[in-house]
């Protein structure tokens, strides 16, 4: 099977503990048709968890299911992670920093938006009172200056 042969693969998900886990087998198999670094699989598994884990908790999400789509190009791979919840205000989450992070009593959480702009080369969100739609793209090291140069 090539990769032109597979071009989007949808992945329904329950709400329940760890099973964000779970989705990280399918990254692994789709980054055999990509020609990613070790560390560039498990950048895209970490980004996918913290997408997975912010829709977990905090979209209140009517069915307790987010949508996985990914599409596999011979040089990316695009995850988009979906959820029907209340939405929020992408512009209003507050970027956390370290300092404020360091104190006992004091929420170590928050991290999950800054750690997926990190981990991938596009990150983009679109969410409204109907659910959101987290959009993430991660380029093969190859391919990475050329692709980006590109979208600008």
């Amino acid at each position: 099977m090539t990769v032109q042969e597979i071009k989007e693969i949808m992945l329904t998900v329950p709400m329940i503990p760890d099973m964000e886990l779970a989705v990280t087998k399918t990254v692994e198999s789709l980054s055999r048709f990509i020609p990613f670094t070790g560390d560039q699989v498990d950048e895209v598994k970490h980004a996918i968890i913290e997408a997975c884990m912010n829709a977990f908790e905090h979209s209140r999400s009517a069915d307790c299911r987010i949508l996985l789509v990914f599409k596999v190009g011979p040089c990316k791979l695009t995850v988009e992670i979906v959820d029907h919840g209340k939405g929020f205000d992408p512009a209003l989450v507050e970027d956390p920093k370290i300092e404020n992070k360091l104190f006992k009593n004091v929420r170590k959480r928050g991290w999950g938006l800054k750690l997926m702009k990190h981990l991938m080369d596009e990150v983009d969100i679109v969410s409204n009172r109907n659910g959101t739609v987290v959009r993430m793209v991660k380029y093969a090291d190859a391919y990475r200056k050329e692709a980006l140069n590109e979208s600008v």
